[in-house]
């Protein structure tokens, strides 16, 4: 076939990061990002042109699958940035500002994007190596016997949230409540290969978030009716509750006959042989001593009616998301057939109760061994319940992340700072050999250099969104915050109370400055006198793993953008 039109040549853009339309659009997008920093961001509304569903947010995961980028550059940032927050959930705002912070400042140096690529991974291996080693003063070692250091790291995610709309008290509870159902889905008996159980989220919108809690076990929303049924139930023994699970319909409309023709003889009903055969079914049921059956689709009812008269309870349309955790905590394996059931195939139960919850009716599956927990998760309207979903999973991550390494970073800007000190002072003190190593001046390393502790220092910068005056200490090398609107003739010991990760305070004695202006670098010091950070004052923590990987995938994007000499794209 002919084409219509004539095809279009591909369209190639030579060194696209000196187009205006590009870095106009990297700093509309660092703009946004900037502004949703830290617990008094700013908060964003995303909605499409054609109405519908409104987003408040000013959480990373959100926005970003909300914007819609177009031109390459942006697309390769976003992605990068999404990838990373879809494996460690935490630190998407601080990776996708570093990087838009590095390309805007690396761009003022002039320099060649080669030379700047070799320098900026040079620096990467300066912080990255810092923060694995045991000299590192900006990191604690989390102690899981203690839950201050784990609600602090919690309380953290939480607070970074404003859109949660939760108090001091609210975020307390709440953040009890995610350490505690995170405590239940670890296996009691640690084996070679740990696997973790699974936290089911319950919404309860439009209720008091203090009203929320945890249940171990899983629970199953159930009508009314469901109550009037005969307790005791079934049991195998004293102490079990065998149960059944199936992953197919049992509502006899023929869904499990599969593809092909199915030859039904003269006079013979379908529907009936059908019944017949689920009523067989629980024959099984009842012969195998099963006490529960629990269907991710629909039973029928003579079924359901059959099962009451045994005292076997049924439950249905459980969906597909309880099967996983259903299975993993009872044991049993999702039923596909009807026909021929393996004694292998059940589970087992320690008790089954029923719960009323905020108007609310469920079943409360209690295993032998919890892996399985349930969190009815309640706040005030639905947009901040939305977000708060998502941040109680965010948390609930960073604590399975901290259990492969115990370790966490200062929080409230202090990390940043600390690690812009430690760099200058480590650029301040290289030896000549390292540039002759690299290929380049000590003048060309000293303005990446400072470009790259300048991206860091901005980020702190970022948690301030009223003007007021960002400083730092010439011991630590910590972040301090001063409120707009203060007296000229004012010393900084008057006007700073705490650090922003909470440990330090005015009462130091300590030499501040002013946190952009130019100062002689320095050695920052040890400020964690206990190595696993169980300082009353301590009041952010942040999670190691995610905001290393932050760091890193944020420098090799934003060298792989500086890299990038064309742009080709297909017109047609």
């Amino acid at each position: 076939m002919s084409r219509i039109e004539a095809k279009k040549p591909s369209l190639c853009t030579s060194a696209p990061l000196t187009k205006d339309i590009v870095s106009h659009s990297v700093s509309v997008l660092s703009g946004i990002l900037k502004s949703c920093y830290g617990p008094t961001g700013r908060l964003k509304q995303l909605h499409n042109g054609m109405g519908g569903y409104v987003r408040t947010t000013s959480q990373s995961s959100t926005l970003l699958s909300g914007l819609s980028a177009t031109h390459p550059i942006l697309k390769v940032l976003t992605a990068s940035v999404q990838n990373h927050i879809s494996r460690f959930s935490d630190c998407g705002l601080f990776t996708a500002i570093l990087c838009c912070n590095l390309l805007e400042n690396l761009q003022r140096t002039k320099l060649l994007p080669y030379t700047i690529v070799k320098i900026n991974r040079h620096l990467l291996s300066l912080c990255t190596d810092y923060l694995k080693s045991e000299a590192c003063a900006c990191r604690i070692l989390v102690d899981f016997n203690s839950v201050e250091t784990l609600l602090c790291l919690v309380r953290s995610v939480l607070t970074s949230k404003p859109a949660c709309m939760l108090n001091k008290t609210e975020a307390d509870h709440i953040g009890i409540l995610v350490i505690k159902a995170f405590l239940l889905t670890v296996p009691n008996n640690v084996e070679t290969n740990v696997a973790l159980g699974k936290c089911i989220i319950i919404p309860a919108k439009n209720k008091r978030v203090m009203d929320s809690t945890v249940f171990p076990g899983l629970l199953i929303e159930i009508p009314e009716l469901h109550l009037a049924r005969t307790f005791p139930i079934r049991r195998v023994s004293s102490s079990n509750i065998k149960m059944a699970l199936f992953c197919i319909s049992l509502s006899g409309d023929h869904s499990s006959t599969g593809e092909g023709t199915v030859v039904v003889h003269h006079g013979v009903s379908l529907e009936l042989a059908e019944l017949d055969q689920l009523l067989n079914l629980g024959k099984q049921l009842v012969n195998d001593e099963v006490g529960l059956v629990v269907c991710q689709k629909v039973i029928h009812p003579s079924l359901k009616q059959y099962l009451k008269e045994h005292h076997i309870i049924a439950v249905d349309r459980v969906g597909l998301s309880v099967m996983e955790p259903l299975s993993q905590m009872t044991g049993s394996k999702p039923i596909a057939a009807i026909h021929s059931l393996s004694p292998s195939c059940y589970g087992s139960l320690k008790d089954l109760r029923t719960e009323n919850f905020v108007s609310k009716r469920f079943l409360h599956l209690i295993p032998n061994d919890t892996l399985v927990c349930s969190l009815i998760l309640c706040n005030r309207n639905e947009t901040a319940w939305d977000e708060l979903k998502v941040a109680c999973q965010t948390a609930e991550h960073i604590l399975q992340l901290t259990v492969k390494q115990p370790l966490a970073l200062l929080g409230g800007g202090c990390t940043e700072t600390h690690l812009a000190s430690y760099v200058k002072y480590e650029v301040f003190n290289l030896p000549t050999s390292t540039f002759k190593a690299l290929d380049c001046s000590q003048t060309q390393y000293q303005l990446v250099a400072d470009a790259f502790c300048h991206s860091l220092e901005s980020i702190a910068c970022c948690l301030e969104h009223d003007n007021g005056e960002i400083l730092t200490d010439a011991v630590y090398g910590h972040f301090w915050s001063i409120p707009s609107g203060f007296p000229s003739d004012a010393r900084w010991s008057d006007l700073v109370s705490k650090c922003g990760c909470g440990i330090h305070s005015n009462q130091q004695k300590l030499k501040w400055m002013v946190l952009r202006n130019q100062h002689s670098p320095f050695t920052p010091q040890s400020c964690c006198k206990d190595p696993c950070g169980k300082s009353p004052d301590l009041r952010a923590l942040d999670c190691f793993a995610a905001k290393c990987n932050g760091l890193q995938v944020a420098v090799e994007t934003a060298n792989l953008i500086l890299d990038l000499s064309y742009i080709i794209e297909d017109q047609n």
